[in-house]
């Protein structure tokens, strides 16, 4: 199953996302999150990113979602084959790509379902 890594400014908010995409995709095997700093504070943390990715990663490739400005240069020290950094709406990108992931999609399939939820219409 493709991995996915949540980067955000944000250890509580990474968590939460994860935790929703637990709920509406089961928790077989939910996004990581790699939230704000090694003490709690924001920010990101390269080594928070790196343990996300280990513990994510069961050999299908890792998708990294940041949500914004220092999380998403963070992320992109990562990338690499097997290790793919998507430009998506923070939460439905990782909800999108959860479902997509879930349901066996490849990496390529998981990027491009969270690529999708971009246009999501709110109305």
């Amino acid at each position: 199953m493709v991995g996915i890594v949540l980067v955000s400014h944000s250890g509580p908010l990474a968590a939460e996302v994860a935790a929703l995409a637990a709920g509406i995709c089961g928790a077989g095997s939910p996004p990581v999150p790699a939230g704000g700093t090694e003490d709690g504070g924001l920010g990101t943390s390269t080594d928070l990113v790196a343990a996300a990715i280990e513990r994510a990663d069961e050999g299908d490739g890792v998708l990294l979602i940041p949500d914004l400005g220092g999380s998403v240069l963070t992320a992109r020290l990562f990338e690499g084959p097997g290790i793919v950094v998507a430009d998506v709406p923070f939460v439905e990108g990782a909800i999108a790509a959860a479902v997509a992931a879930s349901a066996g999609g490849s990496l390529e399939a998981v990027l491009a379902a969270a690529e999708e939820a971009r246009t999501f219409r709110k109305r």
